[in-house]
């Protein structure tokens, strides 16, 4: 059964950036203007930042499909990696805002206004990130995406930081105000960790690294190339994702007197049984050298 265009990565994307946004804006004004809660305008400003993520996001999904051109020889598809990584700056930025507000409360804590009606409005925001962060979850195994993971586990986060923005609220409502400003400081924690993470596996794919999957990808490549008799040797394998695919070449030593139609043949096969053992892999090069050349 094929995916209905409403659990489309970029549609879902988009909706949560929109519903995350508007969510966050309600919570900013009741907590600055009315509870006078750290806790839920920090979850506000998290709502917000998660919906600059989405959107953020979604942008960079409209774009990395792109075919390659003339000046992009090899496609869009990094532009995801650029869009998690302004994704996880954004977050992190807004960590450090939740972290100063944080602080005044803890050196100067007041009561809570109206707790029960942020308990309302923080469970409201949990329930529907929850929600909408575990479809885009179930979503992430068929796109393999870095920044559609990003944005399924930033949304499960946002829910999270919810939970936890209801239980400052009614701790603060027992008389625990203290909690206000922890709370406040863990939501700033879990931000700043899942950007530091995202920034970093988003960087390496910026740079070319090749990590541990893609180490083992390549060996598979070169067992490939071991069924094959004509093939004396394989090695020089270079692989590098690119947005949700892998490219790379492969170096092979093969007779001086091969025709070219049995090298294509032998291309051809390496490619074909690579990426139906590989299905990320984009595109392999194959090249040729005799076996008279060191």
């Amino acid at each position: 059964m094929t995916d209905s265009r409403f659990l489309k990565p970029e549609f879902l994307a988009g909706f949560t950036a929109f519903i995350l946004i508007l969510l966050g804006i309600i919570q900013i004004i009741f907590g600055e203007f009315f509870s006078k809660s750290v806790a839920l305008t920090a979850n506000g400003i998290d709502c917000i930042g998660d919906g600059f993520v989405s959107a953020t996001v979604y942008i960079g999904l409209q774009i990395y499909k792109r075919p390659a051109d003339n000046r992009f020889h090899f496609g869009y598809y990094k532009i995801e990696n650029l869009a998690s990584i302004a994704s996880a700056i954004i977050m992190m930025i807004l960590a450090g805002y939740i972290i100063f507000r944080s602080y005044h409360q803890l050196i100067n804590p007041h009561p809570i206004q109206l707790p029960i009606i942020g308990i309302i409005l923080a469970s409201i925001a949990a329930f529907i990130a929850l929600f909408l962060g575990w479809i885009k979850h179930k979503k992430t195994d068929s796109v393999n995406l870095g920044s559609v993971k990003l944005d399924a586990f930033n949304t499960i986060k946002d829910g999270v930081a919810s939970g936890l923005t209801v239980i400052a609220l009614f701790l603060s409502f027992l008389g625990f105000t203290i909690a206000d400003a922890v709370i406040g400081f863990l939501i700033a924690g879990i931000i700043v960790s899942i950007g530091f993470i995202a920034i970093k596996e988003s960087s390496y794919m910026l740079i070319d690294a090749c990590d541990n999957d893609c180490i083992i990808q390549g060996d598979l490549i070169k067992r490939i190339t071991r069924n094959i008799d004509e093939i004396k040797e394989a090695h020089f394998i270079r692989l590098r994702r690119s947005g949700p695919y892998l490219q790379g070449e492969i170096e092979i030593k093969v007779s001086s007197d091969m025709s070219m139609e049995r090298f294509f043949e032998i291309r051809e096969q390496i490619v074909t049984d690579a990426k139906n053992r590989i299905p990320e892999l984009d595109y392999l090069s194959v090249i040729a050298h005799p076996d008279t050349i060191d």
